[in-house]
């Protein structure tokens, strides 16, 4: 089997899809860590300045393009998977038993990878966008007078802003659920002494990054942190 047909197979794909998902698994400790210095509640400054930091770190940036690169093929490998498999199963069977066989969330990663993709184009244009054009633009020129934190109390001033972060995280949270010890067993990782473990691990990562997600722009909203 030449590298072509390899990812192009049903094995490739799924091959991809766990390793950008353990890449995606590991960047959101990093995103989710520096999100959460906002808690420090001391005017955004501890978090303006981690900010700072990852956008000026040249090796982050350079890591950053590989995420990018990592999250769009996720994305389009995920979304060809879900259209084949849905293909080969046309007309569902006169009796449905797939809730004895696997989970809802599962079953809908299409779905649920679809809303996540809308909340991620949200989610840069707001913040992302303004970031880079302040880091590039003219040289640099507005980069030190640029406030992320700023910018996130306004946005998040917003109530219809703050449902679809919600919507968005608990999308994430389903995603992850199912994702998390997937794409250890993409690899082989799948036996009755580990995988407990593994799923015990992805269950509170899940908890833990989503409700720290979720507390965010709750917080904010609700005047918590200023």
């Amino acid at each position: 089997m030449t590298w072509k047909h390899f990812f192009t197979s049903s094995i490739g794909k799924k091959f991809i899809m766990g390793l950008t998902g353990l890449f995606l698994i590991a960047f959101l400790v990093v995103h989710v860590g520096v999100n959460s210095c906002i808690f420090v509640n001391d005017g955004g400054e501890t978090f303006n300045k981690a900010a700072h930091f990852m956008s000026h770190n040249w090796v982050l940036r350079i890591m950053e393009v590989g995420l990018f690169a990592g999250l769009i093929l996720h994305i389009i490998q995920g979304l060809l998977l879900w259209k084949k498999n849905h293909a080969a199963r046309p007309v569902k069977y006169a009796v449905n038993a797939a809730n004895a066989n696997s989970k809802w969330y599962s079953r809908s990663m299409g779905l649920l990878g679809t809303l996540l993709l809308f909340f991620l184009i949200i989610h840069i244009s707001k913040f992302f966008v303004d970031t880079k054009i302040a880091l590039y633009a003219n040289g640099g020129a507005n980069d030190d007078s640029h406030n992320l934190f700023e910018d996130m109390k306004a946005e998040f001033q917003k109530w219809w802003v703050v449902v679809i972060y919600v919507i968005g995280v608990i999308s994430l949270f389903w995603h992850l659920l199912h994702g998390f010890q997937s794409a250890f067993q993409t690899f082989g990782i799948n036996h009755k002494r580990y995988t407990p473990i593994i799923k015990t691990i992805g269950i509170g990562y899940t908890i833990i990054v989503c409700i720290l997600f979720a507390l965010m722009p709750i917080s904010l909203f609700m005047g918590w942190i200023g």
